[in-house]
C-alpha cells in the first residue's frame, strides 16, 4: 500500500507542447492517502485514462513527478512499481483454469504454496466461481472471464495500489451491482490503494470515499460524493453527477438577489460579484412546484413519470430548468417553482463562488 502524489504533473501527446490546449492531461497537484478509495470520473477523452497510465508506468508524464510514499516512480517500468493493473477487457490465460489463473501472480512472487491455496480458495468465494474454479477459462462467458481478471488483481496483498480502468464494461447490470459492493467490502478489509476509472457516476460515488471528477484534461473537483452532490466546484461537476443533473441558468447578481430576465430570486447569503458569465445552479431536487403565485412563474414543457419520482421539465426566462417530485406528489395546476435558497450555488466563468466574493 502507498500514498500517491502527483507533483505537478501534465502530460502531452505532443512532443512539442506550447499551450494548455496541447495538453490532454493538464496540471495536477494533489496526494492520495494511503489506503485511500478513488475513483477517476469524466466523459471519453477527458483524461482519465491518461492519468491511469502515468500511475501505472504505461506512460512518463510531460511534466512533473509522480511519487509511491515519497520515492520518485516517474521513470521506473510497471512492474518496478509493485502495482496491480485491471483492465476495461478481461487479460487471462484461457487454458488455465479459474483457480490457475488466480494462483499466477502469486505463484510468479514466490509466495508460499499453504498461503497461495488460501488466497485463491478466499477468493474463487469472492467472485461466486466456486462451481467453475477447475474449469478452463475459454469456456467461460465474458463476464466470468472478467471476474477472473479482477480476482487477479485483488489476490496480492503486497502491491502499492490497484488500478482498475473501466473493469465491469462487459459485466450484466446485476452483477455490476454485486461487484462494486465486493470491491468495495474488500478496500475495507484490505486497506488497498483502489484507483478506478469510470464514465458511470454511479460506479464512481458507490465504490469511491473520494472522487476525482475530470473535464477536458482537467481536474475540476476531488471530493466526497456529498460534496460533489452538494456544492460542485464546477458546472461540469453539476451536470455530470446527478439525474437529472443540476439546473444551471445564466443570471445577474446584486448581492442577495439573482436576477434571470425579470425574475428576482431571493439568495441566501450575499455576493459581491458583476462578471459578464455568472450563473445559478440549482439541484432539481431543491426545485418544489406551488400553486402560490408569489413562486416563479414558469411554463410546464413536460411530466416525466419515472417511477420511483417525477421529472418536471420547464421553461425560466426561455431556459430550461427541471425539478424532481417525491412519488405520490403531483403537479397542481399552474404551478409556480420555489428554489431552497441555501441550496443555491453561484457560478463564475463556471467555478463556484464563494459567499462575499
Amino acid at each position: 500500500m502507498a500514498s500517491i502524489t502527483l507533483d505537478r504533473l501534465a502530460h502531452s501527446y505532443d512532443p512539442n507542447p506550447k499551450t494548455d490546449a496541447d495538453f490532454a492531461l493538464k496540471e495536477i497537484d494533489y496526494e492520495w492517502e494511503d489506503g485511500g478509495a478513488y475513483a477517476l470520473l469524466g466523459p471519453s477523452g477527458c483524461g482519465k485514462t491518461t492519468l491511469l497510465n502515468i500511475i501505472s508506468g504505461l506512460l512518463v508524464p510531460s511534466k512533473g513527478h509522480i511519487k509511491f510514499d515519497g520515492k520518485d516512480v516517474t521513470h521506473l517500468q510497471p512492474e518496478e512499481r509493485n502495482i496491480a493493473q485491471v483492465f476495461q477487457f478481461p487479460v487471462i490465460y484461457d487454458t488455465m483454469t479459474v483457480r490457475q489463473n488466480l494462483a499466477f501472480p502469486l505463484i510468479n512472487r514466490r509466495v508460499p504454496q499453504d498461503e497461495i491455496t488460501k488466497r485463491v480458495a478466499d477468493m474463487i468465494e469472492v467472485l461466486d466461481l466456486a462451481d467453475k474454479a477447475d474449469r478452463k477459462a475459454r469456456g467461460l462467458t465474458a463476464d466470468e472471464k472478467q471476474k477472473i481478471s479482477l480476482g487477479r488483481g485483488l489476490v496480492r496483498y503486497d502491491v502499492n495500489a490497484i488500478l482498475f480502468d473501466e473493469p465491469l464494461t462487459v459485466i450484466d447490470p446485476h452483477m455490476k451491482w454485486q461487484l462494486r459492493t465486493k470491491l468495495k467490502d474488500l478496500h475495507r478489509q484490505l486497506g488497498h490503494t483502489m484507483i478506478y476509472v469510470t464514465h458511470d457516476q454511479t460506479e464512481a460515488l458507490t465504490f469511491a470515499d473520494k472522487v476525482v471528477v475530470m473535464y477536458e484534461g482537467e481536474v475540476v473537483q476531488i471530493g466526497t460524493p456529498e460534496e460533489l452532490f452538494d456544492e460542485p466546484a464546477h458546472t461540469f461537476v453539476g451536470y455530470f453527477i446527478g439525474s437529472p443533473g443540476m439546473n444551471v441558468l445564466p443570471c445577474q447578481i446584486n448581492g442577495k438577489t439573482a436576477e434571470i430576465g425579470t425574475t428576482k430570486i431571493e439568495l441566501a447569503r450575499e455576493y459581491n460579484i458583476s462578471g459578464s458569465n455568472i450563473e445559478l445552479g440549482i439541484r432539481p431536487e431543491f426545485v418544489s412546484l406551488s400553486s402560490d403565485r408569489a413562486g416563479i412563474p414558469v411554463q410546464i414543457d413536460a411530466v416525466e413519470n419515472i417511477g420511483r419520482f417525477k421529472i418536471v421539465r420547464a421553461n425560466l426566462e426561455g431556459h430550461s430548468i427541471n425539478a424532481v417530485l417525491k412519488e405520490g406528489e403531483s403537479v397542481p395546476a399552474d404551478p409556480t417553482f420555489r428554489f431552497a435558497t441555501d441550496r443555491i450555488n453561484v457560478y463564475e466563468n463556471s467555478h463556484l463562488v464563494r459567499a462575499g466574493g
